[in-house]
């Protein structure tokens, strides 16, 4: 149910999924923006997140998603020796971002693409709607 104890309609429907794939894009945009980063231990080094999405069903054929929570990966930090770098440790290594370019590149556009999908979903709920108006004059 909707905030006001309607049921969802389609445009509920739509809007929910593009605040979801917005989410995942600020995620993916935080990843590239700090991949390359390098600190000088395993344990402060940048890991990337990721949104966990949740299905929300009304009642059969009428189901939507929400962002149930963003996590840090379990991927390890890339260490590399550098002992001239200034942040790296007493052995001279430093830890780079676990970050995957390739991979957040492709989720960005997977993001984006379900993005533009559901935009589509809400130009045609309008058009559909203002033919009917348009028929029913």
């Amino acid at each position: 149910m909707t905030m006001a104890g309607e049921p969802m309609n389609v445009f509920d429907i739509a809007g929910r999924a593009m605040s979801a794939q917005l989410v995942r894009l600020n995620a993916t945009a935080s990843n590239m923006a700090n991949a390359g980063n390098v600190t000088g231990s395993e344990k402060t080094a940048y890991r990337a997140i990721r949104p966990v999405f949740q299905s929300v069903t009304e009642k059969p054929g009428i189901s939507t998603v929400k962002v149930d929570q963003v996590v840090t990966t379990d991927a390890k930090p890339v260490k590399r020796h550098d002992p001239n770098h200034p942040l790296a440790d007493a052995n001279g290594d430093v830890f780079e971002a676990a970050v995957d370019s390739s991979a957040e590149l492709v989720d960005m556009l997977e993001s984006a693409r379900m993005y533009q999908n559901n935009v589509q979903v809400l130009q045609t709920a309008k058009s559909l709607m203002l033919e009917t108006i348009r028929i029913g004059k």
